[in-house]
């Protein structure tokens, strides 16, 4: 494989693991720091999609960002509401939300199940324009997405630190403390979940416009990448402080990315590419385990072999 192979799958790589870093930074807010696993994630990032794409087909390339994300947190709070409010299983709500935003991603796309962008305006054909004649012009894609994971990751990084963003991290901790201390767990799970999902339709706004074309699939399994990277964040980075950990979800969906690019790289068949997601997840959740389990097998076998002695 030549040099300029390698680096055109290291930067395709990078590419895609910056636009779906943004899940994994809502999977790391909800689950790392809140404690929900939320599964409407593969609905709430079609959503983005679909509701950016339709709103940069219709002329507003830059108003479909906050669009997008104005949709992910209404859907963060629907299933937030499920949670606090009507007694619903974190799981099952997760799971209900995801199918009723099917339906819903389909009527945003005018009942069609694919939205077509190759004459459209976007962020990332007015940065391609815009970084013309430049050493960055072949970049312009990386360059988008660098800029909207580093903002996320700022903010993020802040609102945690934040007095909102402590009581969200103690509710993920210990939720009875946090009633004893007179904050509302309800009102820090509505908030973390809003914010949470208006990461991920920002992900899926973003790899819309990226691709320039939308279909009804396009979130499918990306809850599974997401907790993959995330779990490949925390084998690296999950014990540092917080700037670390944050930076560590970002170098997860890197990783997870760059194992799917060799893979399609070694023309491996489409269809065996979630065996790799779960290959790459049970890895990720085995390997810290077996490292704890280390010194005690190596005392075992020396106690063995004293033994036989």
């Amino acid at each position: 494989m030549s040099l300029d192979s390698v680096l055109g799958l290291v930067q395709t790589a990078l590419e895609l693991g910056l636009i779906s870093s943004l899940t994994v930074l809502a999977l790391f807010l909800s689950y790392s720091m809140l404690g929900v696993c939320d599964l409407s994630t593969d609905g709430c990032f079609t959503l983005g999609a679909t509701v950016g794409a339709a709103v940069a087909i219709a002329g507003h390339p830059y108003l479909s960002i906050p669009a997008a994300m104005l949709c992910g947190m209404l859907s963060g709070f629907v299933t937030a509401v499920l949670q606090t409010k009507m007694g619903v299983n974190s799981l099952l709500s997760g799971i209900i939300v995801n199918t009723a935003l099917y339906s819903v991603n389909i009527a945003v796309m005018g009942g069609s199940s694919v939205l077509n962008m190759n004459k459209t305006q976007s962020v990332f054909s007015d940065m391609k324009d815009l970084l013309a004649g430049s050493a960055l012009s072949g970049e312009y894609k990386l360059v988008v997405s660098a800029i909207a994971v580093v903002l996320v990751c700022v903010f993020l990084g802040f609102f945690l630190k934040t007095r909102l963003g402590l009581a969200i991290r103690a509710t993920g901790n210990n939720p009875d403390m946090v009633r004893s201390s007179s904050i509302n767990p309800s009102f820090t799970t509505i908030i973390g979940l809003c914010v949470a999902n208006a990461f991920t339709a920002l992900s899926g706004c973003l790899l819309a416009q990226s691709q320039k074309s939308v279909n009804i699939d396009i979130g499918s399994g990306m809850v599974t990448i997401a907790l993959a990277s995330l779990l490949i964040g925390h084998v690296f980075l999950g014990r540092k402080k917080l700037p670390l950990r944050i930076f560590g979800m970002v170098l997860g969906a890197f990783l997870f990315r760059l194992v799917y690019t060799i893979a399609l790289r070694f023309d491996m068949p489409a269809f065996m590419l979630k065996f790799v997601s779960a290959v790459v997840v049970i890895a990720a959740i085995s390997i810290p385990y077996l490292k704890d389990q280390l010194p005690m097998l190596r005392r075992r076998a020396a106690h063995n072999r004293g033994r036989r002695a």
